[in-house]
């Protein structure tokens, strides 16, 4: 009797172990068709279905559950459930999941594996790699080229811009240039030499029916003499009285004001010439307009720029020798050879009340006319401290292209003065100094 007793719960066992290896053989999906809720004639039923009551599966094929919806405006519209037969996607997935980016036709499907696995699915998109990013793993992120940028601009952004003021001076000079001139330096000595006869006579004077001009105060001395503040009626203006030793300058100078198309807003202002006194007491006189700042070096050893300051002073200092260096034809004719100014420097910059730049002093600038030769020799003029190297070797056989080039380089010189007093960057300023001042 202990043994039937035995014998019958040892067969009970093993027919558990036989229902449960049934049972994870068929696998049980949910089952759903879009159809139930359109057509009569559909299946309503069936609510879960057992794989392998709905497929005759080969022996060791596995089952999997699938499920096929479709998301439209965040609107989920489920289309099918049931199963599906082995396929390697749906391995060991107990959970319903779709993770492509933008399912083709714009259906989703997820498959799993397990009872009822597809009860809950999902879209849980999964980011692919970009082929660019993985073929150059060296390309710098996003952020560090944005920050290296702007590291970039703010330390570049200051030299840069006084470039391109040097670069578009250059480039207008060179737009506008006529046919290659050969021409060559006077020497310095036709400017001490007093000549019997003018050269040119003076034009008339508008001042000679105009007086009392009256000399209020002397502003500035010079190697051709000095500058006066003067009272003419109601306004006021700049007299520069030369010596009668002086007479060439003089004369170099009114000839360059009264050259056709010299008027500009960033070059001195003309306004006459006249002779006082007889013999060799004469005076020779040169009325300009009169800009109370005075000369961009005595403003400088004064007061620190500010960034918008600079930029403006380098701007209009930039546009005045640039018009200066220009060819410029009239619209009736007229004619403006190209002048080199031959002694650019801070001292002959002078500013308005604005800050914007005039340029001054033109007694030993240069025209250069077509088919006009200047001579054969060349002596250093001008300030030696903003001279070029090659003038400083006293190099000969100059061409346009080269004076004017040398005014590029003082130019360059006084860009440097400028900066050097501009409060734009943080930390001290250094006192004014002239170009290798301490050289």
């Amino acid at each position: 009797m202990t043994c039937v007793r035995v014998w019958l719960r040892v067969g009970l066992l093993l027919y558990a172990a036989g229902l449960t290896l049934c049972a994870a053989v068929d696998t049980m999906c949910e089952f759903y068709e879009e159809c139930n809720e359109q057509q009569e004639n559909c299946n309503t039923t069936a609510r879960f279905v057992t794989c392998k009551d709905e497929q005759q599966q080969d022996e060791g094929k596995r089952s999997h559950c699938y499920a096929l919806w479709k998301n439209e405006s965040n609107v989920i519209t489920l289309v099918k459930k049931g199963c599906w037969l082995d396929d390697n996607d749906c391995y060991d997935k107990s959970e319903c999941y779709e993770h492509d980016e933008e399912p083709e036709n714009g259906m989703f499907y997820c498959c799993c594996e397990g009872n009822l696995c597809n009860q809950h699915f999902d879209h849980i998109p999964i980011p692919q790699p970009d082929r660019s990013t993985a073929e150059t793993p060296r390309t710098i992120p996003i952020d560090n080229k944005t920050e290296l940028f702007r590291s970039l601009m703010y330390s570049l952004f200051p030299i840069c811009g006084i470039a391109l003021v040097v670069a578009v001076t250059f480039y207008m000079y060179k737009r506008h240039k006529s046919e290659h001139i050969q021409c060559f330096t006077r020497h310095k000595t036709e400017h001490v030499q007093i000549p019997t006869q003018d050269p040119l006579p003076p034009p008339p004077s508008p001042l000679l029916g105009l007086r009392p001009l009256q000399l209020l105060e002397v502003k500035a001395r010079g190697r051709f003499g000095a500058v006066w503040k003067a009272q003419l009626l109601s306004e006021y203006v700049a007299v520069k009285i030369f010596p009668l030793q002086d007479k060439a300058s003089w004369l170099n100078e009114q000839d360059i004001f009264t050259t056709q198309l010299m008027k500009h807003e960033n070059l001195l202002q003309f306004i006459a010439v006249e002779k006082r006194g007889d013999g060799l007491e004469m005076e020779l006189w040169l009325i300009t307009a009169f800009h109370e700042r005075g000369s961009l070096t005595d403003y400088l050893k004064g007061h620190l720029l500010k960034w918008s300051e600079m930029c403006h002073i380098a701007e209009t200092m930039a546009r005045g020798l640039a018009y200066l260096h220009d060819d410029v034809m009239g619209r009736n004719g007229e004619y403006k050879p190209a002048i080199a100014h031959r002694d650019f420097k801070s001292k002959n910059v002078l500013l308005k009340q604005d800050l914007t730049v005039v340029v001054a002093d033109f007694g030993l600038a240069m025209k250069f006319d077509p088919g006009r030769s200047c001579g054969d020799t060349h002596g250093q003029v001008g300030t030696r401290r903003y001279m070029a190297p090659e003038v400083l070797e006293g190099a000969i056989n100059f061409n346009r292209d080269a004076f004017l080039r040398i005014d590029m380089y003082a130019f360059g010189l006084v860009l440097w003065e400028i900066v050097s007093r501009c409060s734009a960057v943080d930390g001290p300023v250094d006192e004014y100094q002239l170009p290798f001042e301490q050289l």
